[in-house]
């Protein structure tokens, strides 16, 4: 079997599919009596009365053509293929019966790739089979395919327009769960690092001073405060039945929170320059999370550090950003296996068109490089 035909028959149905909508029942009460006055006012209309009964009963198909699109298209033109047949001269040849042209734009449309093949023998075999009964010319059943063929590829460039628009949907979604969890990840980690070091410094200093556990478990209750309200204003926004949290995103000027001197671990140090200000959302967050990953990481793995320097530097292009610490060499995670964090800040950075690397100095110590352009990623 060609490949081609065999993706075509896998092709599955066309997902959520509707069964009825309001726009049903207008068309069908728009219908019923277009077919009514025709079978009355059309003078060269035979069979008048089983012309309306035969139409009538067969405009019913238009509410099952989406969710049985084969059965409906099976119907209604293996019927109408067989009664010029039954009825010489093709009595009920009624234009009000152009209702079932939607009967195939249905089938490709919502029913599947094998549905579709099998549907396209019924409509081919009616529009030939009047042409052998010789109800329509020659001329009319080269018409006949054409309109066919423009009905079945309306339904599928609207189908193959669809799944375009709902796989672009899907990879929205996907990115913006990425962006969350990366934040998620950054935040949390933060917040549990401080709460560590808090507890090591309680314990190391409870011997010697009793109020310094106290002070401790102080420290570790406002840090876990902070960590479960940051990780519920995420989980509302993956859930869709609560509010997103409206708080405004992190700026590069929110870095200069984190310097300053800890207790149990070194003094940071934030220098930014140039204009940051106008910087998109997406930008200035990311810088800040960027900064606030590579702050994080330095105070857990780089061993006797005091110092952390983190630097901003802005111009016309693109936004540098510099964090730096003067551990001892060696006591930091090798650059070649890097881990969920420095992973993360990497796709961050590839996410707006930048780069990111992290990397230890010649002499002592660690530090992580970004750069970023000041549009973002288009």
């Amino acid at each position: 079997m060609h490949p081609r035909l065999r993706s075509l028959l896998a092709e599955p149905r066309s997902p959520s599919a509707p069964a009825r909508v309001w726009r049903d029942w207008v068309v069908l009460a728009a219908f019923v009596p277009a077919i009514v006055l025709e079978g009355i006012f059309r003078p060269d209309l035979q069979w008048r009365a089983g012309c309306v009964v035969v139409a009538l009963a067969l405009l019913p198909t238009l509410l099952w053509r989406r969710t049985r699109p084969l059965a409906t298209v099976a119907v209604a033109f293996g019927l109408t293929a067989v009664a010029p047949f039954v009825l010489p001269g093709d009595p009920c040849h009624m234009y009000s019966m152009g209702f079932l042209l939607l009967l195939p734009y249905a089938l490709f449309r919502w029913g599947s790739g094998r549905e579709a093949v099998i549907g396209s023998v019924f409509v081919a075999a009616k529009v030939a089979l009047a042409g052998l009964a010789g109800t329509i010319s020659g001329g009319e059943v080269i018409a006949g395919f054409a309109v066919m063929f423009a009905v079945t590829t309306l339904g599928a460039a609207v189908r193959f327009r669809a799944s375009a628009r709902l796989r672009e949907f899907d990879r929205v979604k996907l990115l913006e769960r990425e962006r969350l969890a990366r934040d998620l990840h950054d935040t949390v980690a933060h917040h549990v690092s401080a709460m560590a070091i808090r507890a090591q410094a309680g314990i190391a200093a409870s011997a010697t001073q009793p109020g310094a556990a106290v002070e401790a478990l102080r420290v570790i209750e406002a840090e876990a405060s902070r960590a479960l309200a940051e990780m519920r204003a995420m989980v509302r926004v993956l859930r869709r039945d609560q509010p997103a949290d409206l708080a405004p995103s992190p700026r590069v000027a929110d870095i200069e929170r984190l310097a300053g001197q800890s207790r149990a671990g070194p003094a940071v140090a934030v220098d930014i320059r140039g204009d940051v200000e106008d910087l998109p959302p997406s930008v200035g967050s990311a810088l800040y999370r960027l900064a606030q990953e590579s702050v994080t990481n330095a105070r857990r793995h780089a061993r006797h550090a005091t110092r952390i320097q983190v630097s901003v530097a802005a111009d016309d292009t693109s936004v540098h950003l510099r964090v730096s610490d003067d551990g001892e060499a060696g006591t930091v995670r090798p650059a070649g296996t890097p881990g969920f964090g420095l992973m993360g800040m990497m796709e961050r950075a590839d996410l707006l068109g930048g780069s990111c690397a992290a990397g230890p100095n010649p002499d002592r110590g660690w530090t992580v490089t970004a750069v970023l352009p000041r549009a973002g990623a288009a």
